[in-house]
């Protein structure tokens, strides 16, 4: 039986880049899940869903593969914030957050497209900003950095200024929470640490 291939269902270079962290072989199929953010959801069941939802697309292609899926959205007194796509908004976001908390919530999902074996969970990392002001919110959003980035941006970038906390998993900020993928990966038979 050929051996089995670990597809990262995703189009993030930085999810690509926190993977091959693990030293895991893998390639990439990002796939056409359409994700649509609802509060209608408890914030954690929904990026379990959306990782989900993105992972079964994907694993449509494959036979004997192990798919991984993620997905990031931002929660702040119970608004969703994905990824601003204009400037003008990623600066809304920002005063937003400025001098505040907000959690970030990343979902994943394994999937094994042989036995059908599938995994979804949650992880939730808090993160506070210190104070900005608007000539810095301004400098910032020039820099393009918070576009496409979920809530307008990129605490392993520029956008670590901002942050004057976290509380939970760094990697999880930025996309992946490695440690639980490492855990949830041992159920699959992947083992990152042998």
């Amino acid at each position: 039986m050929p051996e089995r291939r670990i597809i990262l269902a995703s189009s993030s270079p930085r999810r690509k880049e926190l993977l091959s962290l693990t030293g895991l072989k893998f390639t990439v199929d990002a796939g056409d899940y359409e994700e649509i953010l609802t509060s209608s959801v408890p914030p954690r069941s929904l990026a379990r869903r959306l990782s989900l939802g993105k992972a079964e697309t994907v694993s449509r292609r494959y036979g004997n593969a192990l798919i991984i899926a993620a997905d990031t959205f931002i929660t702040f007194r119970g608004n969703l914030l994905g990824k601003p796509h204009t400037p003008k908004e990623a600066g809304r976001m920002l005063r937003l957050l400025g001098g505040k908390t907000h959690s970030v919530i990343t979902g994943f999902t394994v999937l094994d497209t042989a036995s059908g074996k599938r995994r979804s969970r949650s992880v939730e990392t808090r993160v506070r900003f210190r104070k900005l002001t608007p000539s810095e919110i301004r400098a910032y959003v020039r820099t393009g950095e918070p576009l496409d980035k979920a809530g307008g941006y990129a605490i392993q970038g520029i956008g670590s200024l901002l942050v004057r906390e976290i509380e939970g998993d760094y990697f999880n900020v930025i996309g992946l929470p490695l440690a639980a993928l490492a855990e949830t990966l041992r159920d699959f038979g992947v083992f990152v640490l042998g």
